[in-house]
């Protein structure tokens, strides 16, 4: 709870002063160094944190990380601070890179004081991996991060644990991309182990069609159904499932509450004129979409709750969208002609 708590006010510094956290320095000063002290060390103890670690590697000389965090003798966590508007790459991650492999640090950290990319070296040992394992955005934080993140705490820090779930981690990552692949467009191969358990036979390019187009709806049915189900069992338990509800492993997609409130206001506004289960909820990184059967040619709504200082809701008439300033969820109501007329002119269709 401690964590969490250091985490929510870095979050509020962040709303609060973003427009003055332009330079690396503010960065550091406002969001970094209390990021670091949140985990338990302490940025006025050099025997824990050292700012500006030089190291030479090969024929650089006096290259500097922003800072190192140490366990005990050993360098535990290079750390490189990037200003906190900037939009972080790979190509910010050069002194990580070469830093990495001449000390005895198996993790590393990206970071504009927003966003934090956790890397290791699961690839190839004693070199930094090009992807992170692990993604941190402080202004939506969820419960399933935070337990990630104890992780790195320095009451709990572990380094071969650490590693180990971070190769899970990105295992789980790959994983997920595959299936999303399949999901869209499945291989023939997994187009013929569902066939052969479904319908025993031939193997025809009608049947590879059939099914390919079977699974693609059914995959689509399963996943809705699951949202569903997840979302009806987060509200008889008062919400404390909602953190769990979906997200993608790269961390990028953040379902959260309010959104999922503004869902089921409009289902229930909806459920005069269609079936309730045939409304859906489907989220995205810029806008949080509510469509009839699934179908994105069917937006019924969308929920533009992502910005920290302004939130819309948004109606349509045909392939025209409308924004609407709402302070809550609750103001979605007052858009309730708007939903309903939206229906009536999709089911028309």
């Amino acid at each position: 709870m401690e964590l969490e708590s250091k985490l929510a006010d870095l979050a509020k510094t962040i709303r609060d002063h973003r427009d003055v956290l332009a330079t690396e320095e503010a960065a550091k000063n406002a969001l970094v160094m209390p990021f670091i002290q949140a985990l338990g060390y302490n940025v006025f103890n050099p025997s824990e944190v050292v700012p500006e670690f030089t190291c030479d590697v090969g024929t650089k000389k006096g290259e500097k990380v922003d800072y190192a965090i140490r366990n005990g003798d050993q360098i535990a966590i290079l750390l490189e601070c990037k200003p906190a508007q900037s939009e972080l790459s790979i190509n910010h991650a050069s002194q990580l890179f070469r830093y990495f492999s001449v000390t005895d640090a198996r993790l590393a950290i990206l970071t504009n004081g927003v966003v934090y990319k956790f890397f290791s070296d699961i690839d190839v040992p004693n070199r930094m991996d090009e992807r992170p394992f692990f993604t941190l955005d402080v202004e939506a934080v969820r419960k399933a991060d935070l337990r990630t993140l104890e992780a790195f705490t320095k009451g709990r820090f572990d380094v071969e644990m650490i590693v180990q779930e971070a190769g899970k981690l990105k295992l789980q990552s790959l994983v997920y991309k595959e299936l999303e692949k399949e999901m869209q467009e499945p291989s023939e191969d997994f187009v013929r182990l569902i066939a052969a358990r479904v319908s025993p036979g031939r193997f025809t390019s009608a049947v590879k069609e059939t099914f390919s187009a079977l699974i693609v709806s059914s995959m689509a049915s399963l996943v809705r159904d699951r949202v569903n189900a997840r979302l009806t069992s987060a509200l008889n338990n008062g919400g404390e499932d909602l953190e769990e509800l979906p997200a993608d492993p790269q961390g990028e997609i953040i379902t959260t509450e309010d959104e999922i409130e503004g869902f089921n206001i409009v289902r229930a506004i909806g459920a005069r004129k269609v079936d309730p289960k045939r409304i859906v909820m489907r989220d995205a990184k810029s806008y949080c979409a509510i469509l009839l059967d699934d179908n994105n040619r069917k937006s019924i709504a969308r929920l533009h709750f992502n910005s920290p200082t302004s939130r819309h809701f948004g109606t349509f008439a045909g392939k025209d969208e409308t924004r609407h300033p709402v302070g809550a969820p609750i103001d979605i109501y007052q858009h309730e002609e708007a939903i309903l007329k939206r229906l009536e002119e999709l089911e028309a269709d």
